[in-house]
């Protein structure tokens, strides 16, 4: 089951919510996709669209009792994935998490066996796609782009190149999670209904 949970890192510009977005609106036939909607410390107008916004004392607040699945912090920034937006998994759908590159480790002692997925840029398209989207000034900008040259993919994440337009890369992620050789082989009858529900 955990196969189903798609946990995407990759640096700031290289498009994870956008491919994202894009399987969500190109599912394979007969398969549920949830998009897992975060929660993030910072005003709902600088924030990704779909992204819940709230305060920081909001956000321990929610911490405190309990109601995130998964949670971590990057930028400056609080993220956390509440535990109903992860529900989806037990009843047969694939959840996708935009999620962080230091958190994975985290996640999958959490979801052991879940499609971890590294997606990544050339510095140039990097550069331009932080700079395009107004949020950082050239030094915040440069200083993001030197912690993704300094970080390495993790072993076992699909890594997917993002540099060209996004039909293509969505094709490729597609492609990968949804691909026979991929698929896990089922062993127990649990798996094999949920298999048969998505």
């Amino acid at each position: 089951m955990n196969h189903r949970l798609v946990y995407v890192v990759g640096p700031s510009g290289a498009g994870k919510d956008s491919l994202l977005q894009w399987l969500v609106h190109h599912p394979p036939a007969h398969t549920c996709l949830h998009l897992a909607r975060r929660t993030v410390t910072r005003p709902a107008t600088a924030g990704a669209d779909g992204d819940e916004a709230v305060d920081a004392p909001t956000f321990a607040a929610l911490l405190e009792v309990g109601a995130f699945d998964m949670h971590w912090s990057a930028n400056g920034l609080h993220y956390g994935i509440r535990k109903q937006q992860v529900e989806a998994l037990a009843a047969g759908a694939w959840v996708l998490v935009s999620g962080s590159r230091a958190h994975l480790p985290l996640a999958q002692q959490r979801y052991p066996g879940l499609s971890a997925v590294h997606v990544h840029a050339s510095a140039s398209v990097l550069r331009q796609r932080l700079r395009a989207r107004q949020r950082e000034s050239n030094a915040e900008v440069e200083a993001r782009l030197h912690r993704a040259l300094a970080f390495d993919a993790p072993a076992d994440a699909f890594c997917l190149t993002n540099d060209e337009d996004l039909e293509s890369a969505g094709q490729r992620l597609k492609a990968h999670l949804f691909s026979p050789t991929f698929m896990p082989v089922v062993t127990n009858a649990a798996d094999q209904l949920s298999r048969n529900v998505t």
